[in-house]
């Protein structure tokens, strides 16, 4: 009898142990190797990785995520909270913050909290500091307990199409989210719900909404452009759009107390290259005026735009216009020089223009207006 009852245990052991095995295996006792049948790959990272990671590691704490509640009133006229995100990136040790304008724009509450949640739970209420619309920027502030980390504003007028750039940012918010790309090209204007930016720096590093106010950064790690725009309504194509981080240090000395921003000279009108030099038989690279806007600082100042077309080769070009061929006793040898004199020029200063009207050579001056955009709060 006991030696029935072990047999049946010993069945019912090994139909167990058959009904258990790995059925991948064929229910057949595994081999022992001694060496893996595959091949371990060595973790490297390319210099260029290396590179990125470095920059991600430095800029990522320095920038933060914005939550701004906005008071909307529904059909019923009864007042309820709604809230928008955005990005932005600390300049200073004592919590100053910028962005974008239309991230905090109408924001009855702010509120800023680091990237990582998991690795910084705090949450900091914000103030505004000063706005300046017509670049779609902002400059708010928070009190931190103790210094945080911050990034380094570098010069957006040397900035060369094809360079590496970084954007780091919150799109559609994933927070701490880094792309990378080129600057496409630069000098772009696109036009935005409240009129058109100017003179932004183009790249195909993925911006998407959530990133607006967060910083591109150089391969150096430099701040230099604020993520502004996208082109189209629902995302990512590959053109991002980004203003220049000297349009911005107006608004920082306005804030610091040595002036306010300035408004713009109140011309249009295009660079011209030394392919069309010739062409328009002129005796150097300049900007050619071809339109004053009437009551500006270029009109109470003199200058005109062009007053007839003529015809080049297959393209028809207003001509008659001022054409300016020195700022500030600097040559107009490209599209950048007009933007880089006037990108540190306060209210009230003089801007001196070396210009050619009608075959002769005349220095007029421009005093710049107040563009009265700078609220101080």
């Amino acid at each position: 009898m006991a030696r029935a009852l072990a047999g049946a245990a010993l069945l019912a052991a090994v139909f167990l142990c058959w009904l258990t095995w790995p059925a991948e295996l064929g229910r057949v006792a595994p081999a022992v190797f001694d060496e893996p049948f595959w091949t371990e790959a060595e973790s490297t990272l390319a210099a260029d990785e290396l590179e990125n990671i470095g920059i991600y590691d430095e800029a990522s704490p320095a920038t933060v995520h914005i939550t701004s509640t906005v008071l909307q009133r529904n059909w019923f006229l009864e007042v309820y909270p709604s809230e928008s995100t955005g990005s932005g990136f600390l300049i200073d040790a004592d919590g100053r913050i910028l962005t974008n304008h239309h991230v905090i724009r109408g924001s009855a509450e702010l509120e800023v909290s680091p990237l990582s949640v998991e690795a910084d739970p705090r949450r900091y209420k914000a103030t505004v500091l000063a706005t300046d619309p017509t670049n779609d920027l902002a400059l708010i502030q928070i009190r931190p307990d103790a210094p945080l980390p911050y990034l380094r504003l570098g010069d957006s007028d040397v900035v060369r199409v094809g360079q590496k750039v970084l954007a780091i940012g919150n799109p559609f918010g994933l927070e701490g989210t880094l792309t990378t790309g080129v600057v496409s090209s630069t000098g772009r204007s696109i036009q935005n719900r409240s009129g058109i930016l100017r003179d932004l720096i183009q790249t195909d590093a993925a911006i998407n909404p959530g990133n607006s106010g967060g910083p591109l950064l150089d391969s150096s790690g430099n701040v230099i452009g604020v993520n502004t725009a996208i082109y189209g309504p629902s995302g990512n194509i590959g053109i991002g759009f980004a203003m220049p981080i000297n349009r911005a240090k107006a608004l920082l000395r306005f804030v610091k107390g040595g002036g306010e921003p300035p408004e713009e000279l109140g011309i249009e009108g295009f660079f011209v290259s030394r392919r069309w030099v010739r062409a328009l038989r002129l005796p150097s690279t300049g900007y050619l005026i071809t339109e004053v806007a009437p009551d500006s600082a270029a009109a109470e100042a003199g200058l005109r735009g062009a007053r007839r077309d003529v015809i080049v080769g297959n393209f028809r070009v207003p001509w008659g216009g001022d054409f300016i061929v020195e700022i500030d006793g600097v040559p107009i040898t490209d599209r950048g020089k007009m933007q880089e004199a006037l990108s540190l020029k306060l209210a009230g200063d003089s801007v001196a223009l070396e210009i050619l009207r009608d075959g002769e050579e005349l220095v007029t001056h421009v005093t710049l207006r107040s563009r009265g955009v700078g609220v101080s709060l």
